[in-house]
């Protein structure tokens, strides 16, 4: 005998493992960009007073604009390295999001094709064409949402190649200018 209240009962323990997944990769992410905030603040702090114990041994004006150069240099480097480490980090938990949403997901899509056919199974007579006509706009749905997810992919997939080979011309230009000023 089919019996409704089961099946939703055990649809709501499956939402609430996938809520608390959810909740323990938000909390080890957040502690992932603490992390790196906290190790790039204390960087900073430490080449702060290298800078300033840098500018009090300075004799001269062609030290100081040497020093300034050097300094300018370390400072683009340093931002670079933390705008990368940041956004591995967000490419990261991106990647780890989109793999709890497709296994909830799947996930959903069996139960609500078990909980119809369960439901088909004893419906009355001559309900076979809602039933049916219910099953194929519920594979449609899915299929759409498989060619959103495919053409989202792509999309960011497209757009961390764009953001790598912006952060690499960066790179390239730093090194390009730092061998100019050194010539």
């Amino acid at each position: 005998m089919y019996n409704a209240t089961e099946q939703f009962a055990e649809i709501n323990q499956a939402n609430v493992a996938q809520a608390t997944k959810l909740a323990a990769l938000a909390l080890e992410n957040a502690e992932k960009f603490a992390k790196v905030n906290l190790l790039t603040a204390k960087a900073a702090l430490a080449q702060g007073v290298e800078s300033a114990q840098a500018v009090t041994a300075v004799k001269d004006v062609q030290q100081l604009l040497a020093l300034n150069t050097t300094l300018a240099e370390a400072n683009l480097q340093t931002a670079l390295g933390y705008s990368k480490n940041l956004y591995e980090l967000a490419t990261e938990a991106q990647a780890q999001y989109t793999a709890l949403v497709e296994e909830s997901l799947a996930a959903y899509t069996k139960g609500v094709a078990g909980w119809v056919d369960k439901a088909a199974k004893s419906a009355p007579a001559g309900s076979e064409v809602a039933v049916n006509a219910f099953k194929q706009g519920f594979a449609a749905s899915t299929a759409a949402f498989d060619q959103f997810s495919k053409a989202s992919k792509q999309v960011v997939s497209l757009a961390d190649a764009s953001v790598r080979a912006a952060a690499a011309n960066a790179s390239k230009a730093a090194t390009v200018a730092k061998g100019r000023k050194a010539a």
